[in-house]
Protein backbone atom coordinates (compact mmCIF):
# COMPACT_ATOMS: atom_id res chain seq x y z
CA UNK A 1 0.00 0.00 0.00
CA UNK A 2 1.22 3.54 -0.68
CA UNK A 3 0.10 7.05 0.18
CA UNK A 4 -1.69 9.21 -2.37
CA UNK A 5 -1.02 12.96 -2.53
CA UNK A 6 -2.19 14.04 -5.98
CA UNK A 7 -5.78 14.52 -4.82
CA UNK A 8 -4.49 17.63 -3.02
CA UNK A 9 -3.46 19.17 -6.34
CA UNK A 10 -6.33 18.37 -8.70
CA UNK A 11 -7.41 22.01 -9.17
CA UNK A 12 -6.65 25.51 -7.90
CA UNK A 13 -9.39 25.49 -5.28
CA UNK A 14 -8.09 22.24 -3.79
CA UNK A 15 -4.49 23.43 -3.91
CA UNK A 16 -5.51 26.54 -1.96
CA UNK A 17 -7.01 24.38 0.80
CA UNK A 18 -3.68 22.62 1.28
CA UNK A 19 -1.45 25.69 0.84
CA UNK A 20 0.84 26.12 3.86
CA UNK A 21 2.63 29.43 3.20
CA UNK A 22 1.12 32.70 2.03
CA UNK A 23 2.74 35.93 0.90
CA UNK A 24 0.91 39.13 1.87
CA UNK A 25 1.34 42.73 0.79
CA UNK A 26 2.20 43.72 4.35
CA UNK A 27 5.19 41.36 4.22
CA UNK A 28 6.93 43.51 1.59
CA UNK A 29 9.36 46.39 2.05
CA UNK A 30 10.30 48.55 -0.94
CA UNK A 31 13.90 49.85 -1.23
CA UNK A 32 13.95 53.49 -2.36
CA UNK A 33 16.97 55.45 -3.67
CA UNK A 34 16.70 59.22 -3.21
CA UNK A 35 19.01 61.77 -4.84
CA UNK A 36 19.36 65.54 -4.54
CA UNK A 37 17.75 67.91 -7.00
CA UNK A 38 14.35 68.03 -8.69
CA UNK A 39 12.48 66.35 -11.52
CA UNK A 40 14.67 63.24 -11.46
CA UNK A 41 13.39 59.74 -12.10
CA UNK A 42 16.31 57.88 -13.65
CA UNK A 43 16.37 54.12 -14.20
CA UNK A 44 19.34 52.41 -12.56
CA UNK A 45 21.22 50.58 -15.31
CA UNK A 46 21.96 47.48 -13.23
CA UNK A 47 18.46 47.35 -11.71
CA UNK A 48 15.82 47.44 -14.48
CA UNK A 49 12.58 49.17 -13.43
CA UNK A 50 14.26 50.55 -10.28
CA UNK A 51 14.96 54.29 -10.16
CA UNK A 52 16.94 57.10 -8.62
CA UNK A 53 14.30 59.59 -7.45
CA UNK A 54 14.37 63.20 -6.47
CA UNK A 55 11.84 63.71 -3.72
CA UNK A 56 9.32 65.53 -5.92
CA UNK A 57 9.18 62.60 -8.35
CA UNK A 58 9.13 59.97 -5.60
CA UNK A 59 5.96 61.18 -3.89
CA UNK A 60 3.54 60.50 -6.82
CA UNK A 61 4.95 57.00 -7.37
CA UNK A 62 4.71 56.21 -3.66
CA UNK A 63 1.08 57.34 -3.70
CA UNK A 64 0.27 54.84 -6.47
CA UNK A 65 2.02 52.00 -4.63
CA UNK A 66 0.35 52.83 -1.31
CA UNK A 67 -3.04 52.63 -3.03
CA UNK A 68 -1.98 49.13 -4.14
CA UNK A 69 -1.10 48.12 -0.58
CA UNK A 70 2.48 49.27 0.11
CA UNK A 71 3.09 49.55 3.87
CA UNK A 72 6.85 50.02 4.29
CA UNK A 73 9.87 51.53 2.54
CA UNK A 74 13.62 51.29 3.17
CA UNK A 75 15.27 54.60 2.26
CA UNK A 76 18.80 55.03 0.87
CA UNK A 77 20.36 58.44 0.29
CA UNK A 78 22.62 58.63 -2.78
CA UNK A 79 25.09 61.48 -3.21
CA UNK A 80 27.83 62.29 -5.69
CA UNK A 81 29.55 64.63 -3.24
CA UNK A 82 31.26 62.58 -0.56
CA UNK A 83 31.73 63.56 3.06
CA UNK A 84 30.94 61.79 6.33
CA UNK A 85 29.24 64.88 7.78
CA UNK A 86 26.52 64.58 5.13
CA UNK A 87 25.51 61.26 6.62
CA UNK A 88 24.27 62.88 9.84
CA UNK A 89 23.62 66.44 8.69
CA UNK A 90 20.14 67.85 9.24
CA UNK A 91 20.42 68.95 5.61
CA UNK A 92 21.28 65.44 4.38
CA UNK A 93 19.22 63.66 1.73
CA UNK A 94 17.54 61.22 4.10
CA UNK A 95 17.03 63.79 6.84
CA UNK A 96 15.27 66.18 4.42
CA UNK A 97 13.22 63.42 2.83
CA UNK A 98 11.69 61.80 5.91
CA UNK A 99 9.47 64.74 6.99
CA UNK A 100 8.19 65.22 3.44
CA UNK A 101 7.34 61.54 3.04
CA UNK A 102 5.68 61.47 6.46
CA UNK A 103 3.69 64.62 5.71
CA UNK A 104 2.24 63.03 2.58
CA UNK A 105 1.92 59.50 3.94
CA UNK A 106 1.75 59.51 7.75
CA UNK A 107 0.82 55.81 7.91
CA UNK A 108 3.70 54.63 5.72
CA UNK A 109 6.45 52.93 7.73
CA UNK A 110 9.76 54.64 6.95
CA UNK A 111 12.89 52.58 7.59
CA UNK A 112 16.25 54.24 6.95
CA UNK A 113 19.58 52.73 6.04
CA UNK A 114 22.28 53.65 8.56
CA UNK A 115 25.72 53.26 7.01
CA UNK A 116 28.70 55.25 5.74
CA UNK A 117 29.49 53.55 2.43
CA UNK A 118 27.62 56.10 0.30
CA UNK A 119 29.43 58.95 2.04
CA UNK A 120 33.05 57.79 2.43
CA UNK A 121 35.65 58.56 -0.24
CA UNK A 122 36.81 54.93 -0.33
CA UNK A 123 33.31 53.40 -0.44
CA UNK A 124 33.80 51.42 2.76
CA UNK A 125 31.34 51.21 5.65
CA UNK A 126 33.78 52.37 8.34
CA UNK A 127 36.38 55.03 9.11
CA UNK A 128 39.05 52.53 10.12
CA UNK A 129 38.41 52.15 13.84
CA UNK A 130 35.41 49.99 14.78
CA UNK A 131 34.27 51.95 17.83
CA UNK A 132 34.84 55.38 16.26
CA UNK A 133 32.64 54.21 13.38
CA UNK A 134 29.95 53.11 15.85
CA UNK A 135 29.90 56.59 17.36
CA UNK A 136 29.28 58.08 13.90
CA UNK A 137 26.60 55.49 13.14
CA UNK A 138 24.83 56.46 16.37
CA UNK A 139 24.83 60.11 15.23
CA UNK A 140 23.38 59.07 11.86
CA UNK A 141 20.65 57.00 13.51
CA UNK A 142 19.82 59.87 15.87
CA UNK A 143 19.51 62.31 12.95
CA UNK A 144 17.15 59.93 11.14
CA UNK A 145 15.05 59.29 14.23
CA UNK A 146 14.84 63.01 14.99
CA UNK A 147 13.64 63.61 11.41
CA UNK A 148 10.83 61.10 11.97
CA UNK A 149 12.08 57.65 10.89
CA UNK A 150 10.03 54.81 12.36
CA UNK A 151 12.92 52.35 12.23
CA UNK A 152 16.67 52.79 11.74
CA UNK A 153 18.53 49.95 10.03
CA UNK A 154 22.31 49.75 10.58
CA UNK A 155 23.83 47.82 7.66
CA UNK A 156 27.55 48.27 8.38
CA UNK A 157 28.37 45.12 10.38
CA UNK A 158 30.56 46.93 12.93
CA UNK A 159 30.79 45.17 16.31
CA UNK A 160 28.59 46.81 18.94
CA UNK A 161 26.84 49.34 16.71
CA UNK A 162 23.37 48.35 17.95
CA UNK A 163 24.51 49.11 21.50
CA UNK A 164 25.80 52.54 20.47
CA UNK A 165 22.64 53.36 18.52
CA UNK A 166 20.26 52.13 21.22
CA UNK A 167 22.11 54.12 23.88
CA UNK A 168 21.97 57.30 21.80
CA UNK A 169 18.27 56.92 21.04
CA UNK A 170 17.46 56.30 24.70
CA UNK A 171 19.62 59.25 25.79
CA UNK A 172 17.48 61.54 23.63
CA UNK A 173 14.17 60.01 24.68
CA UNK A 174 13.45 58.44 21.29
CA UNK A 175 11.83 55.38 22.80
CA UNK A 176 9.52 54.62 19.86
CA UNK A 177 12.22 54.39 17.18
CA UNK A 178 12.87 50.75 16.32
CA UNK A 179 16.18 49.20 15.31
CA UNK A 180 16.24 46.74 12.41
CA UNK A 181 19.74 45.35 12.53
CA UNK A 182 21.46 43.80 9.53
CA UNK A 183 22.56 41.12 11.96
CA UNK A 184 23.82 38.47 9.53
CA UNK A 185 25.09 40.30 6.45
CA UNK A 186 27.41 38.15 4.39
CA UNK A 187 30.33 39.19 2.18
CA UNK A 188 28.43 38.23 -0.94
CA UNK A 189 28.89 38.51 -4.70
CA UNK A 190 25.18 39.35 -5.05
CA UNK A 191 25.58 43.05 -4.14
CA UNK A 192 27.06 44.40 -7.38
CA UNK A 193 24.00 46.17 -8.83
CA UNK A 194 23.22 47.81 -5.47
CA UNK A 195 26.69 49.31 -5.29
CA UNK A 196 26.04 51.11 -8.55
CA UNK A 197 22.63 52.23 -7.32
CA UNK A 198 23.98 53.58 -4.02
CA UNK A 199 27.28 54.87 -5.47
CA UNK A 200 29.22 52.88 -2.87
CA UNK A 201 31.57 50.52 -4.70
CA UNK A 202 34.80 50.20 -2.66
CA UNK A 203 37.71 51.98 -4.36
CA UNK A 204 40.05 49.22 -3.18
CA UNK A 205 39.93 45.92 -1.33
CA UNK A 206 36.67 44.30 -0.24
CA UNK A 207 34.37 44.12 2.77
CA UNK A 208 35.42 40.70 4.03
CA UNK A 209 37.00 42.12 7.20
CA UNK A 210 33.58 43.18 8.50
CA UNK A 211 30.87 41.35 6.53
CA UNK A 212 30.38 37.68 7.39
CA UNK A 213 32.19 34.77 5.77
CA UNK A 214 29.59 32.98 3.65
CA UNK A 215 30.97 29.61 4.85
CA UNK A 216 29.58 30.22 8.35
CA UNK A 217 26.15 29.58 9.82
CA UNK A 218 26.79 29.14 13.57
CA UNK A 219 28.51 32.52 13.58
CA UNK A 220 25.33 34.01 12.10
CA UNK A 221 23.46 32.86 15.20
CA UNK A 222 26.10 34.51 17.40
CA UNK A 223 25.79 37.76 15.46
CA UNK A 224 22.00 37.70 15.70
CA UNK A 225 21.98 36.98 19.43
CA UNK A 226 24.53 39.72 20.11
CA UNK A 227 22.41 42.30 18.28
CA UNK A 228 19.27 41.24 20.14
CA UNK A 229 21.11 41.53 23.46
CA UNK A 230 22.22 45.03 22.45
CA UNK A 231 18.63 46.10 21.73
CA UNK A 232 17.68 45.21 18.14
CA UNK A 233 13.91 44.99 17.63
CA UNK A 234 14.10 43.16 14.28
CA UNK A 235 16.99 41.39 12.60
CA UNK A 236 17.89 41.21 8.95
CA UNK A 237 19.55 38.41 7.00
CA UNK A 238 21.23 39.48 3.77
CA UNK A 239 21.30 38.14 1.07
CA UNK A 240 18.26 35.87 1.15
CA UNK A 241 18.11 33.46 -1.77
CA UNK A 242 21.42 31.68 -1.18
CA UNK A 243 20.95 31.93 2.60
CA UNK A 244 17.56 30.30 3.17
CA UNK A 245 19.25 27.87 5.55
CA UNK A 246 20.39 30.81 7.69
CA UNK A 247 16.86 32.25 7.76
CA UNK A 248 15.45 28.88 8.81
CA UNK A 249 18.10 28.32 11.48
CA UNK A 250 17.60 31.80 12.94
CA UNK A 251 13.82 31.29 12.89
CA UNK A 252 14.24 28.20 15.07
CA UNK A 253 16.44 30.17 17.50
CA UNK A 254 14.67 33.50 18.08
CA UNK A 255 11.15 34.90 18.39
CA UNK A 256 12.02 38.40 17.13
CA UNK A 257 10.82 39.47 13.68
CA UNK A 258 13.12 38.33 10.88
CA UNK A 259 13.59 40.38 7.72
CA UNK A 260 15.16 38.88 4.59
CA UNK A 261 16.78 41.14 1.99
CA UNK A 262 16.11 39.89 -1.55
CA UNK A 263 19.20 41.69 -2.84
CA UNK A 264 20.07 43.40 -6.11
CA UNK A 265 22.04 40.52 -7.65
CA UNK A 266 19.17 38.12 -6.99
CA UNK A 267 16.76 40.58 -8.56
CA UNK A 268 18.91 41.17 -11.65
CA UNK A 269 19.54 37.46 -12.14
CA UNK A 270 15.81 36.70 -12.15
CA UNK A 271 14.95 39.66 -14.37
CA UNK A 272 17.52 38.51 -16.93
CA UNK A 273 16.13 34.96 -16.84
CA UNK A 274 12.63 36.30 -17.52
CA UNK A 275 13.77 38.64 -20.29
CA UNK A 276 15.78 35.87 -21.93
CA UNK A 277 12.77 33.57 -21.95
CA UNK A 278 14.28 31.00 -19.61
CA UNK A 279 11.64 31.62 -16.94
CA UNK A 280 8.21 33.19 -16.72
CA UNK A 281 7.14 35.79 -14.18
CA UNK A 282 5.86 33.11 -11.79
CA UNK A 283 9.49 32.74 -10.70
CA UNK A 284 9.21 36.05 -8.82
CA UNK A 285 6.46 34.84 -6.48
CA UNK A 286 8.15 31.45 -6.13
CA UNK A 287 11.46 33.03 -5.11
CA UNK A 288 10.10 35.56 -2.63
CA UNK A 289 7.68 33.01 -1.14
CA UNK A 290 10.66 30.73 -0.46
CA UNK A 291 12.03 33.39 1.90
CA UNK A 292 8.74 33.51 3.77
CA UNK A 293 8.59 29.71 3.87
CA UNK A 294 12.10 29.58 5.32
CA UNK A 295 10.95 31.74 8.22
CA UNK A 296 11.18 35.42 7.26
CA UNK A 297 8.39 37.63 8.55
CA UNK A 298 9.09 40.38 6.03
CA UNK A 299 11.08 40.71 2.82
CA UNK A 300 12.91 43.72 1.40
CA UNK A 301 12.56 43.28 -2.36
CA UNK A 302 12.87 45.25 -5.60
CA UNK A 303 10.04 43.02 -6.82
CA UNK A 304 7.63 44.75 -4.42
CA UNK A 305 5.81 46.82 -7.10
CA UNK A 306 4.97 43.82 -9.29
CA UNK A 307 4.05 41.66 -6.28
CA UNK A 308 1.67 44.36 -5.05
CA UNK A 309 -0.05 44.08 -8.43
CA UNK A 310 -0.27 40.30 -8.18
CA UNK A 311 -1.20 39.67 -4.54
CA UNK A 312 -4.83 39.88 -3.56
CA UNK A 313 -4.37 39.92 0.23
CA UNK A 314 -3.10 42.87 2.26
Amino acid sequence: MFKRFRYRRVDEETRMRYKETFLYKKDLILPVFIVNGTNTKREITSLPDVFHYSLDRLVPDLKELILKGLKSILVFGVTERKGIEQAFSNDGIIQKSIPVIKRHFPELEVITDVCLCSYTEDGHCHVGDNDATCEILAKIALSHATAGADIVAPSDMMDGRVHYIKSELLRHGLLKTGIMSYAAKFASSFYGPFREAANCTPKSGNRKTYQMDYSNSSEAIEEVMADIEEGADEIMIKPALAYLDIIQRVRKTIDKPIVAYNVSGEYNMIIQAIRSGYANEDIIHETVLAMKRAGADRIVSYFTPCLLEELSHG
